[in-house]
């Protein structure tokens, strides 16, 4: 026999309260004292209640839910940045009482794709886009009225925020640490440089050479691959390697799978690293400790960036804060055994 199940009106008169309080503390509106509210979530565990989400809707008339749109590419096991960055949605939505709807299109948008379903259902009170994506998805959730917030990618558009890394403060920690270490050939791989973030990364490299009197060598570059993965990695550092000039001490990748990807080709090419080439990463993803030597690389927060981007949802759903802002995380350069100190007079130890 199936246990019973609580009752709204059961809920109200544990808490002393009227059924339209108790709907208003479990939609999370306001109007309601910290002291009524307190009571109300009190009986509600105290009863085990569970309001049904249909029943939610109805009284606030919102879904309870947010949808999260993915490229298929970016939703990888081998390349995990935006699975991280998804799973901090997903903790910080239930603080908020919302469910996280993931869906995943093609990095290219055709004219008979099809529209997830979240969004032709009318099942979502707002959406988050992780990634580069086709402007025309952008357009698809803003015709319908729906908030949207970016993570780790931006459009000059009114009403769609942003939530973006501090690319450019990664970059210059890195090549700052490669030089106070005595590299001078320091190159720079990279692919999707169309990306926002890649592209900030790679102008970042070339102004913060300049600013330390480093000529930005272009036979030392390699940004034409189409995707930043570990393959395109492999070929792109072959590339800058097999140069006739002097050849670089260090390489900065774009994202950590090209940097695994470029220690991959040196020692199937009897490189050393780092005994001959330095290699730093970007994003501190797992590989990046598991990999052979362990990989020097610029963490970014990314279950915080998927936090954050909730965060601001939530504030353009419930008319809280409806402003369009850039939200910048913060980044750290973390030292492991891929990077080699040529001379040590000007090293400061990174934190």
């Amino acid at each position: 026999m199936k246990n019973k199940k609580t009752t709204i009106k059961e809920v109200a008169k544990k808490a002393g309260v009227s059924i339209s309080t108790v709907s208003l503390v479990v939609n999370n509106l306001p109007y309601v004292s910290a002291e009524v509210r307190e009571k109300v979530t009190n009986a509600i565990k105290e009863l085990n209640f569970y309001p049904r989400r249909n029943a939610r809707g109805l009284a606030s008339k919102t879904s309870g839910n947010i949808g999260f749109i993915l490229t298929e590419n970016h939703f990888s096991q081998a390349e995990p940045f935006y699975t991280k960055i998804f799973l901090g949605t997903e903790f910080e939505a239930r603080k908020h009482r919302y469910y996280v709807l993931l869906t995943t299109v093609a990095p290219t948008r055709t004219e008979n794709e099809e529209i997830p379903r979240f969004l032709l259902e009318e099942n979502v009170d707002g959406v988050i886009i992780a990634g580069k994506i086709h402007q025309s998805w952008i357009e698809e959730v803003q015709n319908r009225n729906l908030p949207l917030v970016l993570i780790d990618f931006e459009v000059s558009r009114q009403g769609v925020s942003s939530v973006l890394i501090d690319n450019a403060e990664g970059i210059h920690k890195a090549v700052d640490y490669l030089t106070k270490s005595g590299h001078r050939e320091i190159g720079f791989i990279g692919g999707d440089i169309k990306h926002p973030s890649i592209k900030s990364r790679f102008t970042a490299y070339k102004q913060t050479l300049s600013e330390k009197g480093i000529e930005v060598r272009q036979d030392l570059i390699s940004i034409d691959q189409t995707d930043t993965a570990i393959e395109n990695g492999f070929v792109a550092a072959k590339k800058v390697m097999e140069i006739s000039g002097k050849k670089p001490t260090a390489i900065i990748a774009a994202n950590d799978a090209m940097a695994i990807g470029a220690i991959r080709f040196l020692k199937s090419s009897g490189y050393m690293v780092p005994k001959d080439v330095s290699v730093i990463g970007f994003d501190n993803v797992d590989a990046a400790e598991h990999v052979s030597p362990k990989l020097t690389t610029v963490h970014v927060p990314k279950e915080e960036m998927g936090a954050i981007a909730v965060k601001r949802l939530v504030e353009k759903i419930q008319k809280i804060d409806n402003v369009t802002m850039k939200t910048f995380v913060g980044v750290d350069l973390v030292l492991r055994d891929s990077t080699k100190v040529l001379s040590s007079k000007e090293v400061i130890p990174v934190k």
